[in-house]
């Protein structure tokens, strides 16, 4: 029985940091299984952290370097992790950190050279896992799903609160995805205003109350009056979720309690309609998953027919660095890595390009 050793890179939209996580993921009776053996998360410095949020800005030269130094930094991490624990690693599954994603353009584009990072950390490398759904005429995202299949499937739904929100089940041994709006991206914009990184369990958003003109700008997007396959990136944030929080004038504590009422509305509201029976189960992971007041206040919204199902803290924080460790495990095995029924192209993939040290 062949154990790959693998590590998973993942940098989310929360833009939070990035997650590491070590896995010994193989194949028993024709069934996938895993064991995460170390991780580490490493936060973003602010210099960092300005320069990939407002990469979508940079100049095409500029890019490109960010591209390859940000690559860089990556393989000096993983080379600092192999390091640290003393590893045996056969392969590096990096996602990247999405700069661009514009798939009605045929356009999505993640930052960190694989070549970069097999060079810096001496490691082969699968990377640019996107790309290629895309040239199928799929929207490159979510790619999580696959891991929701394999890994997670007794749960009924399985919900990601990033820095968005995502969500995937099955219909009719389909498996179906997309993003639904917002999470993180915008309760971490409003803490920042006052120089917080987030806010913690929600205390700030439970001490305040509904801004009910906010709340129905939210809710009335036309986003969420797209059919899916569908999914969204930093631009629409940019374009049409900021206009709306910097036009309210309100206290921090009102425009936390909004945004989530808003988040948890709308989750609520996909659930209830995809539900096939009296009870279901939800799982939920991403950093949204410790905001307990969030947590509340969606268990609240959907009612006592769905259990809302809070897992270990390593599956809430590393979930999504163990799905790209194995959807790197996948594409060596040239396995199907990305689904068509979750992006809309043209067939399923495996995806992932693979790049040698030199």
């Amino acid at each position: 029985m062949k154990v790959y050793k693998i590590i998973g890179l993942m940098s989310g939209t929360s833009l939070d940091g990035l997650d590491l996580a070590y896995c010994h993921i193989w194949e028993k009776k024709g069934k996938w299984e895993f064991d995460i053996k170390e991780t580490k998360s490493v936060r973003y410095s602010s210099e960092m952290l300005n320069t990939l949020k407002d990469a979508i800005g940079l100049s095409a030269e500029k890019l490109i370097k960010l591209h390859n130094t940000y690559g860089t930094w990556l393989g000096e991490q993983a080379l600092q992790f192999i390091e640290e624990h003393k590893l045996d690693v056969d392969y590096i599954a990096s996602h990247g950190h999405t700069t661009h994603h514009r798939p009605e353009m045929g356009l999505t584009f993640q930052v960190g050279s694989g070549q970069h990072l097999a060079n810096t950390s001496g490691h082969k490398v699968i990377s640019d896992f996107r790309t290629n759904d895309l040239a199928l005429g799929g929207q490159g995202a979510p790619l999580v799903p696959i891991g929701d299949r394999i890994f997670f499937n007794e749960y009924d739904f399985c919900l990601n609160l990033g820095g968005i929100s995502n969500i995937s089940f099955d219909v009719k041994e389909k498996r179906i995805a997309y993003d639904i709006g917002l999470a993180n991206m915008i309760l971490n914009f409003i803490t920042r205003k006052v120089d917080l990184e987030y806010d913690e369990d929600g205390n700030l958003a439970r001490k305040g109350n509904v801004n009910v003109n906010m709340l129905k700008r939210l809710n009335n997007l036309q986003y969420y009056l797209l059919p899916h396959p569908k999914s969204i990136g930093y631009e629409w944030f940019l374009s049409d979720v900021v206009p709306i929080v910097d036009e309210t004038i309100d206290v921090i504590e009102n425009l936390l309690h909004t945004s989530i009422h808003h988040i948890c509305d709308k989750i609520a509201q996909q659930i209830k309609l995809n539900a096939n029976s009296n009870q279901q189960s939800l799982l939920v992971t991403g950093g949204g998953a410790l905001n307990s007041f969030l947590i509340e206040t969606l268990q609240q919204k959907l009612g006592k027919n769905t259990k809302v199902v809070i897992p270990e803290k390593i599956i809430i924080e590393f979930k999504e660095a163990l799905i790209f460790a194995l959807m790197g495990v996948l594409r060596v095995e040239q396995q199907t890595n990305v689904l068509s029924s979750v992006t809309g192209a043209k067939k399923d993939s495996s995806s992932g390009v693979v790049y040698l040290p030199n």
